[in-house]
C-alpha cells in the first residue's frame, strides 16, 4: 500500500529474507571475513550465531549469491530437531542417493559414495544448517562424524552451522561436544547494529526500490528508529514499515521523531513487549485511540522534498528505474552521511586453538618396607576411577581411528584404481586461498 502511495518499486522493509537488500554492517562484514577464512581452509566448522531476526538467514542468502557453485556443491538444511538417522538421510538425499529401506551402517556408505562422485566432479561439498540450536547432541555428532571423510588427504564435506546464542553456550560447556569444539575453525557472533548504522540501513533499502525523496527523514526520526529496535534488523524493518504505512496513511511527507515514536506506542498496544532499548518513553503522552484518517489533513505547507534515488550495489537485483524528477535535486544532509564512504579496518580473524590433551595423572604407589617379611602379601592399591574411565577411553578413541585408518585406506586404493586425477580444490570466488 505504502509503496504505491510513495512511488516505490517494492517494500524496501519486508520481513521475509531477501539477498537484495544486503547491507554490510560491522557485525555483518566481519562475518563474511570470518566466512571466507573458514571456507579457504576447506574443513572443519565455521559456526555463526546471532539473536532472532539479527539477519543470520539473509546472510546465509548473500553467501549462496556469492559461492562460486563451479567449484562447491552446497546444501542447506533448516533444522526442526532433527533426529541423527532423519539427518543422515536428508544429507544423503541432497546427494543424490537413495535411501528407502538402508540401514545406518549402509546409509553411511551410501553419503561417503555420494561425497566422492561430487569430489570426481571437481566440486567440494558445503552443508549448511540453518536454527542449529535446535539439533539434538546426536545429530551434532553425526554431523562430526560426516566431517571425517577425506580423499586424497582433503575433506569432502565442510559444515557452516548458524543458531541462535543457545547454541554458542552449548558448544562452549556440553562436555559431549568437545569433539566437536576442536574442529571449530572461525566463529562469529552476529550483534545488532550500531545507532550510526540505521540512517545508512534505511538509505540503502529505499534506494533499492526506487526512492525519490517521498518521505524524507529528520534526524531525530533515526534515534528513534533505533530506540525502538534495539538495531535489531528485523525490529527495525517492522518498525520502519508500520511508520511508512502510517506516514502514507496521514499524508506525511516529513517523518520525524515524534511520528515514529507514536507508531512505537501503537505497536505496544496491539502487542506489548519490553522496549529493546532504554526505558519506554517518559514524556510520551499515553496511547490514544487514532482518529479516523479525514481527520488527518496533509500539512499545507509542507512541500515534498525530492532527492536523487542512491544509486544500488552491483551485487543487487535490477529494480524499476524511478521517474526522472522535475524540479532541482536536493539531498537531505542524513542522505548525503548515509551514502558516504566509511572506512572500517580490516577485520582480526581469530581461530580456536587445538587444546593440549590433559595428562594421565596416575597416584604415586605407596612404598615398601625396606625389609618386607617373605611371608607378608603386597598391598593391594585400590584402582583410581578416573585412571580407569581415561584408560577406557583412550583406548575407544584408538579404535575409531583405526577403523578410520582402514577405510581411508580402502578409498585410497579405490581411488588410486580408477584412474582417475584428483580435482582441484578452492574455496569460494570472492575468498580464493
Amino acid at each position: 500500500m505504502y509503496d504505491d502511495h510513495f512511488g516505490l518499486t517494492g517494500r524496501p522493509f519486508q520481513l521475509t529474507p531477501d539477498p537484495r537488500f544486503w547491507f554490510e554492517t560491522d557485525t555483518h562484514r566481519k562475518a563474511m571475513a570470518y566466512l571466507g577464512y573458514g571456507l579457504a581452509q576447506g574443513e572443519g566448522f565455521i559456526v555463526i550465531t546471532g539473536d532472532i531476526g539479527a539477519g543470520k538467514t539473509t546472510l546465509v542468502g548473500h553467501l549462496m549469491d556469492t559461492l562460486d557453485q563451479q567449484r562447491l556443491n552446497p546444501i542447506k538444511i533448516v533444522s526442526t530437531a532433527i533426529e541423527a538417522s532423519d539427518l543422515l538421510r536428508i544429507v544423503a538425499t541432497a546427494l543424490g542417493v537413495q535411501t528407502k529401506g538402508m540401514e545406518k551402517a549402509d546409509l553411511l556408505i551410501a553419503i561417503e559414495r555420494g561425497l566422492h562422485a561430487v569430489a570426481r566432479g571437481g566440486k567440494r561439498t558445503l552443508l549448511i544448517v540453518d536454527e542449529a540450536q535446535a539439533l539434538p547432541v546426536a545429530s551434532l555428532e553425526e554431523l562430526r562424524m560426516l566431517s571425517n571423510f577425506q580423499a586424497g588427504g582433503h575433506a569432502m564435506l565442510q559444515i557452516v552451522l548458524l543458531g541462535q546464542p543457545e547454541f554458542r553456550d552449548r558448544l562452549h560447556g556440553e562436555d559431549r561436544l568437545e569433539q566437536m569444539r576442536q574442529r571449530v575453525i572461525a566463529i562469529h557472533h552476529l550483534d545488532p547494529m550500531e545507532a550510526h548504522e540505521v540512517s545508512d540501513y534505511i538509505a540503502h533499502r529505499l534506494a533499492v526500490v526506487g526512492w525519490t525523496g517521498r518521505p524524507d527523514f529528520t534526524e531525530d526520526a533515526f534515534d528513534a528508529f533505533y530506540r525502538g529496535s534495539g538495531g535489531v534488523p528485523r525490529r527495525l524493518n517492522l518498525l520502519a514499515g508500520r511508520t511508512m504505512l502510517h506516514a502514507a496513511i496521514g499524508g506525511i511527507n516529513l517523518i520525524d521523531g515524534a511520528t515514529v515514536d507514536a507508531v512505537i506506542r501503537d505497536l505496544h498496544a496491539d502487542l506489548p513487549m519490553p522496549m529493546p532499548i532504554g526505558a519506554p518513553l517518559a514524556d510520551a503522552p499515553a496511547p490514544m485511540k487514532p482518529e479516523p484518517v479525514e481527520r488527518l489533513p496533509a500539512p499545507a505547507a509542507a512541500a515534498p522534498v525530492i532527492v536523487t534515488p542512491m544509486p544500488a550495489p552491483a551485487s543487487a537485483t535490477p529494480v524499476r528505474e524511478a521517474p526522472a524528477p522535475t524540479e532541482e535535486v536536493k539531498r537531505p544532509s542524513w542522505f548525503e552521511s548515509a551514502t558516504a564512504p566509511v572506512a572500517r579496518p580490516a577485520p582480526r580473524v581469530v581461530l580456536t586453538p587445538e587444546p593440549e590433551p590433559e595428562p594421565i595423572v596416575v597416584p604415586p604407589e605407596a612404598e615398601a618396607d625396606c625389609a618386607p617379611e617373605p611371608e607378608a602379601e603386597p598391598a593391594v592399591v585400590s584402582p583410581d576411577p578416573t585412571l580407569i574411565a581415561r584408560i577406557a577411553a583412550l583406548e575407544a578413541q584408538v579404535e575409531q581411528q583405526e577403523v578410520a585408518l582402514r577405510r581411508v585406506l580402502t578409498l585410497l586404493v579405490d581411488w588410486v584404481e580408477t584412474d582417475a586425477q584428483r580435482p582441484p580444490y578452492a574455496p569460494i570466488r570472492n575468498f580464493a586461498a
